[in-house]
């Protein structure tokens, strides 16, 4: 298993066509593959996932606990709404590993319905508005934090 699980939720698999000014021009495999080069550059595994499914997102974050994989999660709309996967990804951070959350665009600079996370107050940080380079500074984050665990 990974040392870290990048998982993203709706939609972003869609990344580089939906909102490009909103998210930028990147596309997801894009992210895929950055994702293995900044695991390379910190001598992690980092596998990128990506799911339009609730469900599915809930299996990944069981198999992240079950394995001892850190996460970082862009849980995209299901930020503001899915407390299945709050619940799921509160063992993650109750279990001595770390969630980050991160955001590809800034959501307090959005719609009002874009301020609230669920995700965010059992996650070990949040990370938001720096394009592809929120996941970059999440897996930075996780190496810091797990140096000096």
């Amino acid at each position: 298993m990974a040392d870290i699980l990048i998982l993203n939720g709706p939609n972003l698999g869609r990344l580089g066509v939906r909102e490009p000014d909103v998210y930028g021009t990147l596309s997801y495999a894009d992210l895929v593959e950055a994702g293995a080069r900044w695991g390379s550059e910190a001598g992690l595994d980092i596998e990128v996932r990506q799911t339009d499914n609730e469900a599915e997102m809930i299996r990944w974050i069981h198999e992240s606990v079950d394995s001892g994989s850190d996460v970082v999660m862009n849980p995209a709309a299901f930020t503001h709404f899915s407390y299945a996967i709050r619940d799921a990804a509160a063992m993650i951070t109750k279990g001595g590993r770390f969630l980050v959350e991160v955001h590809i665009s800034n959501p307090y600079a959005r719609e009002e319905f874009r301020h609230h996370s669920v995700v965010g107050p059992i996650a070990s940080g949040t990370i938001a508005g720096f394009g592809f380079d929120s996941y970059r500074l999440a897996v930075e984050a996780i190496k810091t934090l797990r140096a000096g665990k």
